[in-house]
């Protein structure tokens, strides 16, 4: 037996994802619904690559009675309105949005760092997918903390413009052909012009200077890993189309080298090593999209502390980062407390 599946906000980026994902790791799906606003009703949306199409419902009119989980890639906004009403409906929320991230009764889950966190869905019935930019870096930070405590992280994030959703890509494509044939590459989605240029600015300022994109890694590790970490972030948007990169200083407690961390990571879940001291010994973005691991890579020791590595931290943002860990989240929830058959 299997699960009757909602997809809420289906025919965005990341909802797409979902269903692309769902498909290629035959999660068990009895029935699957794609849902969107109301102008997206009856569009087309493929379910991955089982010749399956699937035909947008309308969420003012969608009844979650009777299904099991729903995947929300819908925002803020709608998720505020329609999440309580699904969970309240018996259909379990896995929420991709900020909105129940820091909430205390919703879990935040990284399945290969926090799994035991999930047993508190109940409170509430939604459980909360974290920022794409923390996803990958706890996943990389859990197994050395395990090993060495880690005391504080030092990251400087390099952000997709997938990451600001496909306005954020349409944007990069348009100013880049803009700016090779003499025409304006005039900002719209972004503060300043994106293509051959960075923008050290994601989301909105907050009073301390940084900006909420900064606090969400900051809280959000601390509630998914430890809360005893300190961490300071800059999160950078850069002129990618999809792939998060981020430079990560570590400081630990313990003694740990550069080799131990090499061969920690190497066994760790959900990571994959590529750290060749040679030219290409490393990953890209480019090469990371369609990947589900998280690639390490530029493991080396920081002399200027006691303690300290540095490491090289890219992933695929739309699925470790978004839709991936969504869907690893309700294999972990079928696991654990909504078994089938």
């Amino acid at each position: 037996m299997g699960y009757k599946v909602v997809v809420v906000g289906a025919t965005g980026n990341v909802g797409r994802e979902m269903l692309t994902i769902l498909a290629e790791r035959e999660f068990p799906i009895d029935e699957i619904a794609a849902v969107a606003s109301p102008r997206s009703q009856g569009t087309d949306v493929d379910f991955g690559d089982t010749g399956k199409t699937l035909k947008c419902k309308n969420i003012e009119h969608f009844d979650f009675t009777g299904w099991d989980i729903a995947l929300f890639a819908a925002g803020s906004g709608p998720t505020a309105e329609y999440a309580p009403k699904a969970a309240a409906a018996g259909c379990v929320v896995i929420d991709n949005s900020s909105l129940y991230r820091m909430d205390p009764d919703v879990p935040l889950i990284v399945p290969e760092v926090n799994p035991d966190a999930i047993d508190g869905y109940k409170k509430k019935n939604i459980i909360a997918n974290p920022n794409c930019s923390t996803a990958q870096m706890v996943v990389a930070l859990k197994p050395l903390h395990d090993a060495a405590t880690i005391k504080r992280v030092v990251v400087a994030t390099y952000q997709s413009v997938s990451g600001a959703g496909k306005a954020g890509m349409d944007e990069l494509f348009e100013q880049s052909r803009n700016i090779f044939v003499g025409d304006p590459a005039e900002p719209k989605k972004f503060t300043k012009q994106i293509a051959f240029n960075v923008i050290p600015h994601i989301d909105v300022f907050l009073d301390d200077g940084s900006t909420k994109e900064e606090w969400k890694m900051v809280a959000e590790t601390k509630k998914i890993l430890d809360p005893k970490v300190k961490v300071t972030a800059t999160c950078v948007r850069v002129p990618v189309f999809v792939g998060h990169s981020e430079a990560i200083n570590i400081e630990f407690e313990n003694e740990i080298s550069a080799e131990q961390a090499q061969n920690i990571l190497r066994e760790a879940p959900g990571v994959m090593l590529v750290d060749k001291r040679e030219d290409g010994g490393y990953v890209t973005p480019v090469e990371c999209v369609g990947d589900y691991a998280t690639f390490i890579s530029r493991v080396r020791e920081d002399s200027t502390i006691d303690n300290g590595l540095n490491l090289w931290c890219v992933s695929d943002n739309l699925r470790k980062g978004a839709a991936l860990n969504a869907v690893q989240i309700a294999e972990l929830l079928g696991r654990r407390h909504l078994k089938k058959g």
